[in-house]
């Protein structure tokens, strides 16, 4: 009886011991297999590789602590969950749920106060606290700080009139792996990458960029470079260059500059308008004639495999503008008018750079057409115009008697006209067999060989450059981000295609690819769940009390029959 006791206690010890070491084991050791059809619960390589080789403590502070409406605490969840797969990789990143609404008003008003200052803006939302419905500032961020950086994230995606919430919900939530990870590689990256924007050839105003260099410092060094004071662009310098819509023609040395620059390995983003087309001047002059720039890019543009068009597309697709209808005493009736000139340009592929983001609203923008490389390119269209467009050549008079009919969409026949396109690959110099003495002048000033090709980079280029820019509120001067259309009150993606592209080009790790997770939204048939509401409901309630009652009456059953056995 003793050894039957003592063997009892010793498997007893043993089972409590395998507990203990499975816990311990399971503390710093995590895993699990991941069933999900979208596979939603697997971190994509890129962003794997980044943890594993995370060499400093990472602190995130989470502002997502509170009582807030039930979309947000999903929200709470899903990046709780996505932190905890980040932990399981290394466990030097640490994270933490903060309350920015706790303690007194003078606390919380100096905590907002910090927030702001950071660019952290709350969303107002009512939620229902102690029987009462009270209104409640939300922080969706998140705050990613490594040991001398500190960085902001936005976890809540805008919502886009006429899209149901939950889908942007669900889309927000799809980007959280993105979000954290870039985050997380750039507040341990030791150097910012310089991103310079041409300037000397009649560009745009530096005050008209303020929003997109806003964002753009939060993660790179940004600045001018002036192409008649300088003879060559260094890459290691400055990997990434803007050309934000010039209007004024290219002497050869600065279309060699350029040249040289791309087949050094020099990455550039062409923001240009072939024509010179504004609403302003439509409005100014009855009837309107565009002029073509003169910027004697052509050869360039040839020679890297894209053609800009002297035209401009016309889509059925498109933002609206206000006209005077009438008045009314001394007021001027305003009504919106869909602006055929201003298209809406959706995603035209699953590329990174345009995942999950909303439609661009461009402005006055021409046709691209693609052209037979030396090199192998890859050509990306990125943006196009919808199903239902059309070019209008030039020359051709703009005016708003367009306005006047109803549109006949068998007239919008030229569907998808690309409008931003992405070129990866082999470039050639569009100097090759053509360098002038003074060329060679040039480059032996500086030190240089003439390069004739590049056997890995990458350009994109868009028909306009309105698109980038913000604009100012005619009277209280207040600055609107880029794509924000007043008339509408709505903001179009315009400035996240400009930032994902820098991010793509610039994004040696690969960790964009995060962008094109989908996660899938699986919403419930409304009408055939209020219709079958009953049958369901005494389904879940019925059924399980049932089933417990019948197993008693079963287990009783067989129960009484092998006592009665016994018995006998």
């Amino acid at each position: 009886m003793r050894k039957e006791s003592r063997r009892k206690w010793i498997q007893l010890l043993i089972l409590t011991s395998a507990l203990l070491a499975v816990n311990v084991i399971a503390h710093y050791q995590h895993g699990f297999i991941d069933l999900t059809e979208d596979k939603r619960f697997t971190l994509s390589e890129p962003t794997k590789q980044m943890l594993v080789e995370l060499n400093e403590p990472i602190r995130v502070q989470i502002l997502l602590e509170g009582n807030f409406p039930a979309e947000f605490r999903r929200l709470q969840s899903s990046t709780e969950d996505m932190l905890r797969r980040f932990r399981s990789y290394n466990n030097q990143i640490d994270f933490e749920f903060i309350n920015p609404n706790e303690g007194d008003t003078q606390e919380k008003n100096k905590r907002r106060q910090e927030l702001t200052e950071r660019g952290i803006h709350p969303i107002n939302m009512r939620v229902q606290e102690a029987g009462e419905r009270v209104e409640r500032l939300i922080y969706p961020y998140a705050i990613v700080n490594s040991s001398d950086r500190a960085l902001s994230v936005n976890l809540l995606e805008d919502e886009v009139p006429g899209v149901d919430p939950r889908i942007t919900l669900n889309n927000s939530i799809g980007l959280l792996e993105y979000k954290l990870a870039n985050a997380i590689h750039k507040v341990q990256s030791p150097d910012k990458p310089t991103v310079a924007f041409t300037t000397g050839q009649g560009e745009v105003k530096s005050e008209f960029l303020v929003d997109l260099n806003r964002s753009l410092r939060e993660y790179y060094q940004v600045g001018r470079i002036h192409l008649d004071s300088i003879d060559f662009i260094d890459p290691e310098k400055a990997p990434l260059l803007f050309v934000p819509g010039p209007t004024e023609p290219f002497s050869e040395k600065k279309k060699f500059a350029l040249d040289q620059y791309i087949m050094n390995g020099g990455k550039v983003i062409w923001l240009i308008n072939k024509l010179a087309a504004n609403l302003d001047s439509v409005r100014k002059h009855q009837n309107y004639v565009p002029r073509e720039y003169a910027l004697d890019l052509d050869d360039l543009f040839f020679r890297y495999g894209f053609r800009l068009n002297p035209d401009l597309v016309q889509d059925l697709q498109c933002s609206s503008i206000p006209m005077v209808i009438g008045r009314v005493g001394s007021q001027s009736q305003m009504e919106l008018f869909p602006w055929y000139y201003h298209p809406t340009a959706a995603p035209f592929t699953d590329h990174p750079i345009v995942s999950a983001i909303d439609r661009v609203n461009l402005f006055f923008p021409n046709s691209i057409d693609t052209i037979r490389t030396k090199g192998q390119v890859d050509k990306t269209i990125l943006l196009a115009s919808s199903e239902f467009s059309r070019f209008q050549m030039i020359p051709a008079q703009i005016n708003f008697d367009i306005l006047r009919y109803e549109p006949d969409p068998d007239r919008f026949n030229r569907p998808h006209l690309p409008l931003a396109i992405l070129f990866e690959g082999e470039f050639y110099s569009a100097y090759e067999k053509r360098l002038s003495l003074e060329m060679e002048r040039w480059l032996s000033e500086e030190g240089l060989e003439f390069k004739n090709k590049v056997r890995d980079n990458a350009m994109m280029v868009v028909s306009d450059i309105d698109f980038a820019l913000n604009s100012f509120h005619p009277n209280t001067g207040e600055m609107r981000p880029a794509g924000f259309n007043p008339y509408e009150n709505r903001l179009y993606s315009n400035k996240d295609f400009l930032l994902n592209a820098v991010e793509y080009m610039l994004d040696d790790s690969g960790i964009i690819q995060a962008r094109n997770r989908e996660v899938q939204l699986r919403l419930i048939n409304e009408v055939k769940a209020r219709a079958e509401m009953t049958q369901w409901q005494l389904l879940n309630i019925a059924a399980p009390i049932g089933f417990v009652f019948f197993f008693g009456l079963f287990y009783n059953f067989v129960r009484k029959r092998r006592y009665a056995r016994k018995a006998h």
